[in-house]
This record gives C-alpha cells, sequence and structure tokens, in this order.
C-alpha cells in the first residue's frame, strides 16, 4: 500500500505494549503499515526489553512506533493521550495478569484490571474519537464452566481476583458497545505462550528452569497443581485473530483457543525431555504455589474465530513447548557466553 497525504497510515494505540501480546501485535501492525503508539507506567526501570528494537533513534524522522507514559489507574493521563494521538483503533491489553498475584493483591487487580478499562472506555467516549476498542478478556472468566469446550456462549464461573476483574472488564466492553455505540469487542483468549512470557508465568517458569538446571545452575524447580488442564497456543499467532476482530465490518466478541488441553505435568514433563532430562528429579511441588481455588479444565471452542475472521492457530502443544525450551537455552548460553568474554576482556585472558 502506498501512502500519500491523502491516504495516511493507519494509528493504533495499545496498553501494555511491553507485555507478550503488546509488542509481537505491535511488530504485527508496524508490518502492515500502520503507526503504533504504545504506553508504559513511569518506573525506576525501562523494562522495554520486547519493544526496544522498535524503538527509534532520535534523529530518525520516519519513525513509526512511539511510546508515552501513561497508567491505567489515571483517567487524565489516558484522555489526554487519546486526544493527541486520535487513533484509529486501540488495541486494551494493559492488566495486572498473574493470575496467582491477583490472590495477595486483590484491591490491585480490580483497580488496573476492571477499572482501568473503565477509566479507557470513558476516555474514549468523552474525547469523542471513532476508534475501534478491543479488550483482552480471559479464559479465566469461565473458572470452574458448567461446560466444555468453552465458547463465547458459555456461561462465566471466575475463581480468582483476576477472573473477576477481567469479567468486570468484559461486560464494560458489552455495555460500551450496546449503550454508546461504539465498536467494542473482547477477544476471549485461552492460554498463549511464547519465548516473550513473563517469568513469573507457570510455562516460562518452566522452560527458563529447564536451561538453568541443564547448565547446573539450578537443582529444584518448585512448581504448585501439577494436574490442571489448559489450551496452550502461541502468542504471534493469537495477535493476528486480535487484529482480524477490529477490521469485521460489525463488532463481536470472539473466543481465541486451539481446542487441545494438556496440564502443567504435560508440559514439565515435556520441557525437561526437549533437553533428556526426566523432569520427577528435579521437580517438587509447593502448596506455597496453590492457589485458594483451583481450575481443573479449560478448553476452547474457537469454531466462530475459524467461520467469521478465517484463524486458524498453526503452532500445537508439542512444538510451542520446545521453540521455548530451545529459545530459554539458547538465551541462557549467549548470557554465560557473553560473560565469560567481559571476564577474559577483563582480566586479560587469551
Amino acid at each position: 500500500m502506498v501512502v500519500t497525504p491523502s491516504n495516511p497510515p493507519k494509528r493504533a494505540f495499545i496498553t501494555g505494549v511491553t507485555g507478550q501480546d503488546g509488542s509481537y501485535l505491535a511488530e504485527l501492525l508496524l508490518a502492515k503499515g500502520y503507526e503504533v503508539h504504545g504506553i508504559k507506567r513511569r518506573s525506576s526501570s525501562f523494562n522495554t526489553e520486547w519493544v526496544d528494537h522498535l524503538l527509534p533513534d532520535w534523529h530518525e524522522r520516519d519513525a513509526k512506533f512511539f511510546m508515552h507514559f501513561a497508567d491505567l489507574s489515571d483517567a487524565t493521563s489516558l484522555a489526554k493521550l487519546l486526544h493527541r494521538i486520535v487513533p484509529d483503533e486501540i488495541y486494551h491489553l494493559g492488566a495486572q495478569s498473574h493470575v496467582r498475584v491477583s490472590f495477595d493483591i486483590p484491591a490491585y487487580t480490580g483497580d488496573i484490571t476492571a477499572l482501568g478499562t473503565a477509566r479507557l472506555l470513558e476516555a474514549i467516549r468523552e474525547t469523542g474519537i471513532p476508534a475501534r476498542f478491543y479488550n483482552a478478556a480471559s479464559s479465566e472468566m469461565f473458572g470452574q464452566a458448567s461446560e466444555c469446550p468453552q465458547s463465547e456462549s458459555t456461561p462465566f464461573r471466575p475463581r480468582s481476583p483476576y477472573g473477576c476483574a477481567k469479567l468486570y472488564s468484559y461486560w464494560m466492553t458489552v455495555n460500551a458497545r450496546e449503550g454508546y455505540g461504539l465498536f467494542a469487542v473482547n477477544g476471549i483468549l485461552f492460554d498463549h505462550e511464547s519465548p516473550r512470557r513473563g517469568e513469573i508465568f507457570v510455562s516460562r517458569k518452566v522452560t527458563r528452569a529447564v536451561a538453568r538446571i541443564l547448565h547446573g545452575l539450578q537443582s529444584k524447580l518448585y512448581l504448585g497443581n501439577l494436574d490442571g488442564k489448559r489450551d496452550w497456543g502461541f502468542a504471534p499467532e493469537y495477535v493476528e485473530g486480535i487484529w482480524r476482530m477490529l477490521q469485521q465490518p460489525e463488532p463481536e466478541d470472539f473466543v481465541l483457543a486451539t481446542g487441545e488441553t494438556h496440564s502443567v505435568r504435560e508440559f514439565v514433563e515435556r520441557a525437561f525431555a526437549q533437553v533428556g532430562l526426566d523432569w520427577r528429579a528435579y521437580v517438587e511441588v509447593d502448596p506455597r504455589y496453590y492457589r485458594p481455588t483451583e481450575i481443573d479444565r479449560l478448553q476452547g471452542d474457537a469454531s466462530k474465530a475459524r467461520d467469521r475472521l478465517g484463524w486458524v492457530p498453526r503452532i500445537r502443544f508439542r512444538d510451542l513447548v520446545k521453540l521455548m525450551v530451545d529459545a530459554d537455552v539458547r538465551l541462557l548460553e549467549d548470557k554465560l557466553s557473553g560473560q565469560l568474554e567481559r571476564r577474559m576482556s577483563v582480566g586479560g585472558g587469551e
């Protein structure tokens, strides 16, 4: 597509841009010719590892990726940015998104994950910008579901403060669509992982530990419930589905999932087997990592997304575990190699 003054690039606004989904989405949109604006909270550290390669040099005139300081707890900062940027599409991915942690900080989880969505929707409404809005809902809203697999019509029964906060966020998005005519959609995404997954989430916790144990830097991995079953997909494929939701003629909510379910135990077994280790020699169950209320099984039915969006996941469980383990092994080896080179340089080694 040739961009001319009468045909400017689409402009996207992403909350949570520094996280797994946000960084992959930013890459996808930039590849499609978008101008992308992301927000991050002001802190003493940058935490922009996954988007640093997208940030322009200070002298670059044709920059397409921009970062702004704002916070989901601060409605004024959100409204000011939206008024200044006037995005065509808004992707709301920011949240306190760790389920186990939400039991420890339920009020904060509600303020950011639930009320943060309300603040952003109000900022859209008050500024009057005609943007299309995507809200990152979650399979955790289904909780201990009454049916399996779970689809867009399955009743919700959340089992954590995080699930409850996401449910509030979900219904606020529906109400914005029905009450104010906003093009607002919910993506109900089941577990989706990648080498960019946060290190405190169980999948990445496992694959990082495998790499460290392989190199003798760790002796044990402590986990909670190994029997919980989840529908595990590959994050870059899921952000493609997210983008497709906002390209539809009418706003609708969609489930994204693989339709397969595997236990945490299966993930652990495959991860250790990938480097030739028996997981039973290294993994111990620690009750501290159990949730007060567990979910036995989540399995998604994404047939609506397949039929309406043409979205089909291709990376399956076995390949997902392999690529995550391989990535963490390479990452650690690169780090260790760099440390050795620095020591030799400082010490004058040959």
